[in-house]
C-alpha cells in the first residue's frame, strides 16, 4: 500500500513539471501577455530607470512607480507620468516623464524625463513607495 501511494505521489509531482525540452517564456513573450496599457507602462518605466542610471552620476535606479503622486495619462501608445517616483540607493526621488512606444508597446520611440528632489521618508507609505 505504501508503495502505491509513493508511486501516485511521484506521478503527481512529475505532472507539475514542465515537459522535457520546454523553456521559460522570453521577456518579450511575457510582455505580450500583459494588457496593452500595462505593457506600455512597464516598458516606459524600464527605459526611465535605464536612462536615469546612465545619465545621472551616482544613481542606480532599482524601482520606479509611475503613479506615485498623480495618475498616468495614456493616449494610444503615448504615456505621460507627471507624478512618478524613482528609487536609487535607498532614496526615492520625484520624477516626471513622457514616453512614446511603437510596435504594440514593445519598442520605445521617444522618452524624456525630469528628475526632482528626494522624497521625505514620511511620505513613502502614502505614495506606494517601499523601502529597499
Amino acid at each position: 500500500m505504501k508503495r502505491v501511494a509513493f508511486i501516485a505521489l511521484a506521478l503527481a509531482a512529475s505532472a507539475a513539471l514542465p515537459p522535457a525540452g520546454a523553456q521559460a517564456k522570453t521577456t518579450d513573450e511575457q510582455m505580450l501577455m500583459l494588457d496593452p496599457a500595462a505593457r506600455v507602462e512597464q516598458r516606459c518605466n524600464s527605459r526611465g530607470m535605464g536612462e536615469i542610471g546612465r545619465e545621472q552620476k551616482g544613481m542606480h535606479p532599482d524601482e520606479l512607480v509611475a503613479y506615485a503622486y498623480a495618475n498616468t495619462k495614456l493616449s494610444g501608445q503615448h504615456l505621460v507620468a507627471p507624478g512618478a517616483a524613482v528609487r536609487s540607493g535607498g532614496t526615492w526621488y520625484h520624477l516626471s516623464y513622457a514616453c512614446e512606444t511603437a510596435n504594440d508597446g514593445m519598442d520605445i520611440k521617444s522618452f524624456s524625463y525630469k528628475l526632482g528632489a528626494a522624497i521625505p521618508r514620511s511620505e513613502w507609505d502614502a505614495h506606494y513607495l517601499v523601502a529597499p
